[in-house]
């Protein structure tokens, strides 16, 4: 039995309300193309992980050092989740207990910063993240932020420029790494930038940490003071968040996630955590992260050969920006045409985007979902066929009906793992 039946089974006899809306969602996820970058498809061992008896065990602190008792074998898990995370991405210390990016990169901040010092991140509206310094997020409330921007000219990172704008505002931290840039990070040139104004270098790569794993994108490792990232992206694991640094920041990191920032570990993640990382000593998985970004490339190709126009002119990653200010479109009528297509995208912002964050002037699509599930260049040239149509016949009900016909034929082809 597929661990999908197995698990609504129990649920339809325990609560069958919430059994059939996942069900529902189940439906959704085996028959809609999901190009959101940021989403993936868990194997089924992650899934046995984090559904497990481990979620019954409160472990404050960190192994050998709990404030319960009854923690020897949740230790064990731990350890083997950092001995993983250090193997596989060739850091000194890893700290396994963020529950998200967010938790990560806020213990990040803490281990280094005071309130009100000075962060200097990628602006939002040009593919950072809220927790890079948004006002609206505890990053630009706690912290005070400043930012850097891409060219106008070529929408891509000029290092000189984020050099002045480092000499300009002197940050405790410089903060690299993005949730929609669609372009690879000079990590030795940040590092320059940062050691030249006294500041910590702190990459985020919970985009393409699986990228950097998988040896198809530069590792910050190397050259950051602190890593945060991500284990439910291009990872390919559970939700969740990490943090890598040198032993020389093990205990500042460690103590800043807890009491810092969060209680108790969440340790039925962290065995989820420990899978992924495992699949990751696979020489397949390497395979996995050449074919994400070789989709993405792909793909890329196609919709410039459709008339679309992408900011910087492609990608070197797993994602991709389409801007729709040359149709006089916008990305949350386009994301809601496309929801009705079975093609699941994002609005996103662009740079220099003068539209409202609430409905911005661009969509992201990414390629990790849809690699996981098999699907290869012959599949993108299809998709991309897809997605211009839609946005060339955008209201036209009948095209719509017929993408999200040929989006459930796609899906049938390359089924969920765990269906």
């Amino acid at each position: 039995m597929a661990i999908a039946e197995q698990r609504l089974s129990i649920l339809n006899q325990a609560d069958p309300e919430l059994a059939s809306i996942m069900e529902s969602e189940l439906d959704r996820q085996q028959y809609t193309l999901e190009l959101i970058p940021s989403e993936n498809v868990a194997s089924p061992a992650v899934l046995a992980a984090v559904g497990s008896w481990l979620t019954n065990k409160y472990a404050e602190g960190t192994p050998g050092k709990r404030y319960y008792g009854g923690c020897e074998f949740v230790d064990q898990v731990e350890l083997l989740a950092q001995r993983r995370a250090c193997a596989l991405f060739g850091a000194e210390h890893a700290n396994v207990q963020p529950h998200c990016g967010s938790s990560a990169n806020m213990a990040a901040y803490m281990a280094f910063c005071q309130p009100g010092d000075t962060i200097l991140g990628l602006d939002l509206s040009h593919g950072g993240h809220l927790s890079h310094g948004s006002p609206v997020s505890f990053s630009g409330i706690v912290y005070h932020a400043e930012f850097y921007g891409v060219d106008p000219e070529t929408e891509q990172l000029n290092y000189d420029q984020v050099r002045r704008r480092a000499q300009e505002v002197r940050p405790k931290v410089l903060v690299a790494g993005a949730s929609a840039y669609p372009r690879t990070f000079d990590f030795p040139k940040l590092a320059e930038i940062a050691h030249e104004v006294d500041a910590v270098l702190m990459v985020d790569m919970a985009h393409f940490a699986g990228l950097v794993a998988g040896g198809a994108h530069p590792s910050p490792v190397p050259f950051a003071d602190v890593v945060t990232l991500t284990t439910h992206k291009t990872l390919r694991g559970p939700w969740g968040g990490m943090v890598l640094c040198p032993e020389e920041h093990a205990k500042a990191i460690d103590k800043a996630v807890f009491p810092g920032v969060q209680g108790g570990p969440l340790m039925h993640a962290i065995a989820g955590k420990a899978v992924a990382l495992h699949a990751w000593s696979q020489p397949e998985m390497r395979d996995y992260a050449q074919r994400v970004v070789a989709n993405a490339t792909r793909l890329s190709e196609g919709l410039l050969g459709a008339g679309l126009r992408l900011v910087s002119g492609g990608t070197d990653t797993h994602l991709m920006l389409i801007d729709l200010r040359p149709l006089g479109l916008t990305g949350r009528k386009v994301q809601d045409v496309f929801d009705r297509a079975h093609i699941t995208v994002n609005r996103n912002s662009i740079p220099f985007d003068e539209a409202s964050k609430f409905n911005p002037s661009g969509i992201r699509l990414g390629t990790p979902a849809v690699t996981t599930r098999g699907m290869g260049l012959e599949q993108m040239d299809e998709i991309a066929a897809l997605i211009s149509r839609t946005i060339h016949n955008l209201g036209d009900e009948q095209v719509e009906r017929e993408v999200a016909a040929r989006a459930r034929v796609l899906c049938e082809a390359f089924p969920l793992p765990y269906v």
